[in-house]
């Protein structure tokens, strides 16, 4: 019954609704990067490797490190703010917004995982496989199962309900 009595108010919400957007901004930063690379490294040849192909890719990449370094160091700062708040009220790791929004986390990693097994196995089965495919299947799927094993494993270590 202590979850009951625990009040979660604005500044829990928001920073727990932070720390999660920063996190998928930085995940979905983090794939176009490395699938800008791959594209720059593995050219498609039917593109061809002219000025705007390039061009797009450093773009991307551009935008990608500039996501990174902004939003990536919130969610550190935002984790450990949290993290303090879980050591002097372990009660709030049980708040309803945390477990809402690391359950939908969990829900939309899992998902992103099937679908680019599913990929994969379709891609397969029409002979259409490169290195490049191959290399940002591996991408996404290290992302999500990253982020899919680290809150997985949080909910396992802290025992939330």
């Amino acid at each position: 019954m202590k979850n009951e009595t625990v009040k979660s108010g604005p500044k829990d919400f928001f920073l727990h609704l932070l720390s999660i957007i920063a996190l998928y901004v930085s995940a979905g930063s983090f794939i176009t990067l490395v699938f800008q690379y791959i594209n720059l490294a593995f050219p498609d040849k039917l593109e061809g490797a002219d000025y705007w192909v390039r061009q797009s890719a450093y773009s991307g990449i551009r935008w990608s490190i500039a996501s990174l370094v902004i939003v990536f160091p919130v969610y550190i700062i935002t984790n450990r703010f949290l993290n303090k708040i879980y050591a002097k009220e372990p009660e709030k790791r049980n708040l309803r917004i945390r477990r809402w929004l690391i359950y939908f986390t969990l829900f939309a990693a899992a998902t992103i995982v099937i679908g680019d097994l599913v990929t994969l196995v379709y891609q397969l089965l029409g002979g259409e496989f490169t290195s490049r495919f191959l290399l940002k299947v591996l991408t996404v799927f290290f992302a999500a199962g990253s982020v899919f094993y680290y809150y997985l494993s949080d909910l396992r270590r802290h025992k939330t309900n």
